[in-house]
């Protein structure tokens, strides 16, 4: 059992705010779902639409078809009419456009003239909770809760707010009075209502992230507006920098002076990076770089999704140095992968990137609360006694990892360090075979580096005639593909990747080779993941599904080509 709510209309109509109330007081009174945003990039018009999910269990992805279409004008009518189910409901406002009159299915709605009654047009979106509520068959307390909190800091825009909901409820009351079942709900207010954003911003703040730094790109900029609305609370400074590359020059600045960093960015952000990820490498600093990653190249579509900057996170920056590679998979997952990005770049004094997405960053889910218990916090600095002085900064080791020390940590010693090639003690040289020491140290962390990584997901078939192969924030969609596919009595299974870099081997040693049929499904057109595999190896899938038109998977359509390929 299961409701699927899409609301449509133009930026600047308040899609966002009426699925964050509807999407809120569902998950407050114990209900499970996902919401998903799909939108341009404009500040007005155009066309914008949310989906909403609800289930028994939090949906791992959104589906096509539409249960109530709420529709803010014609556009969304048009658009997407076609996906509502026989017995759906339509609400939408007759002053804005008219239905057909063979159109039995509309709940009309005099959207901004109730909302002009109460106080104002714009409260238009407020007046369309309203009559969702009643469809749905709740009642007002939990949004009328949420208004109040929404609006606390402005006088009686709350009571308006609340006024329009109410009146938006008792017009939708003469169609259709709780004419949908909602599944059965959980526990009331036991879940998180978060989008991707938010996990990654709440993980790194848990994990003693103490220094952000970034400039504004969709859509990385969510992790930073975390961190800084919290940063009067925690002993955090967040600073918007002039541009990227003053953003990652200043997070390792404070990594040197001893503080756990972070800078987020895109594609277009990461480039400008690229000098920075290599001075990190070279003085050996520790430093998370959150990628969240939209289709290029140049400014491409900026409010869009796709995985096309695998290769760029793998091979960016000048000359040979290590460095990881993780990905976000699912809310549940990220928030410790994260954890863990911070762990091994503080362990191995690298660079680690942890790639994100639109689809990822964008997509809201009621998941249960974290358990911060699990995070570490290692800085794997050097103590008293535990080295020889004078203090070597890049001391050679057999495990490539020297003793980490930080300016002032013992006074009279010296933390030296050079983006020109040096010796032990940081400073410059010129000789061939120093050179080639220092960079064997710098590589020999790789060894114990790949044994960190943590083998892909599997789920579906222990024993799969059929392998999907997939990474990032696809997860979802893979597992419910699976799930339909498995039902229809195909032996199949996924591997997902969220521990890219090392790449872990075992898993796919295994259940590759004995399939007979191997997919790589991937959100790029030439299939990053699948040419890594290869390399790495000697892997070949026998099929890629890609798909890089801006918009993320939808489970049907990675069933669709598995089928084909099986019927063929």
């Amino acid at each position: 059992m299961e409701i699927n709510i899409l609301v449509g209309g133009a930026a600047g109509q308040g899609m966002d705010t009426v699925m964050n109330l509807l999407g809120k007081a569902l998950v407050r009174e114990g209900y499970a779902l996902i919401y998903t945003k799909d939108y341009m990039s404009r500040v007005r018009g155009g066309h914008n639409f949310s989906r909403l999910r609800i289930a028994e269990s939090t949906p791992w992805s959104t589906v096509r078809s539409i249960d109530i279409l709420v529709a803010l004008n014609e556009e969304t009518y048009n658009l997407h009419s076609h996906n509502l189910v026989s017995s759906g409901r339509i609400i939408y406002d007759p002053d804005v456009f008219k239905l057909s009159e063979n159109e039995d299915r509309g709940v009309p709605i005099e959207l901004k003239e109730i909302a002009r009654e109460a106080g104002g047009k714009v409260m238009a979106n407020t007046v369309a909770v309203g009559a969702l509520l009643v469809l749905l068959g709740l009642e007002s307390n939990t949004v009328e809760e949420l208004l109040r909190e929404t609006f606390k800091a402005k006088e009686g825009v709350d009571e308006k707010n609340i006024k329009a909901l109410k009146a938006g409820m008792s017009a939708a009351e003469k169609f259709c009075s709780a004419c949908f079942n909602l599944p059965p709900r959980h526990e009331d207010g036991q879940k998180l209502f978060i989008d991707g954003s938010q996990v990654l911003g709440m993980a790194a703040l848990g994990s003693g992230c103490r220094f952000l730094s970034a400039y504004p790109m969709t859509p990385s900029t969510g992790v930073m507006n975390y961190m800084a609305a919290r940063s009067k609370n925690y002993p955090l400074v967040v600073e918007q920098a002039e541009d990227e590359i003053a953003a990652i020059n200043m997070a390792l600045g404070a990594s040197y002076a001893g503080v756990r960093s972070l800078t987020c960015t895109s594609g277009g952000g990461f480039a400008l990076m690229v000098e920075g990820l290599s001075l990190a490498g070279m003085i050996e600093t520790p430093l998370v770089i959150i990628l969240a990653m939209r289709p290029g190249p140049a400014t491409g579509l900026p409010t869009r999704t796709e995985q096309g900057d695998l290769e760029f996170a793998l091979y960016g920056g000048h000359g040979e140095f290590p460095r990881a590679v993780f990905s976000a998979t699912s809310h549940e997952d990220a928030f410790y992968r994260l954890n863990k990005a911070f762990e091994l770049a503080d362990r191995y004094q690298i660079p680690v990137i942890f790639l994100s997405d639109q689809n990822f960053a964008d997509t809201h889910r009621s998941v249960e609360p974290y358990n911060f218990s699990r995070l570490g916090f290692n800085r794997h600095l050097v103590e008293e006694g535990g080295f020889e002085k004078p203090y070597r900064r890049y001391l050679m080791t057999e495990s490539g990892i020297s003793p980490r020390a930080i300016p002032g940590q013992f006074p009279g010693e010296v933390v030296l360090v050079d983006s020109d090639e040096h010796n032990e003690n940081g400073n410059i040289i010129e000789g061939a075979e120093e050179r080639s020491l220092m960079s064997a140290k710098r590589m020999r962390k790789l060894k114990a580096l790949a044994e960190e990584m943590d083998e892909p997901d599997l789920y579906g078939d222990p024993h799969p005639e059929t392998l999907l192969i997939g990474w990032g924030s696809n997860y979802g969609v893979l597992r419910e593909a699976i799930d339909v596919l498995s039902a229809s009595g195909l032996k199949i299974a996924m591997l997902h990747f969220s521990d890219i870099w090392p790449l872990p081997q075992k898993r796919l040693l295994s259940l590759l080779p004995s399939a007979g049929l191997s997919f790589c499904v991937e959100n790029n057109a030439t299939g990053q993941l699948a040419a890594l595999i290869c390399r790495e190896t000697g892997l070949k899938v026998d099929c890629k599904i890609n798909k890089n038109d801006g918009r993320p998977f939808m489970a049907d359509d990675i069933i669709m080509e598995v089928k084909k390929y099986h019927e063929s």
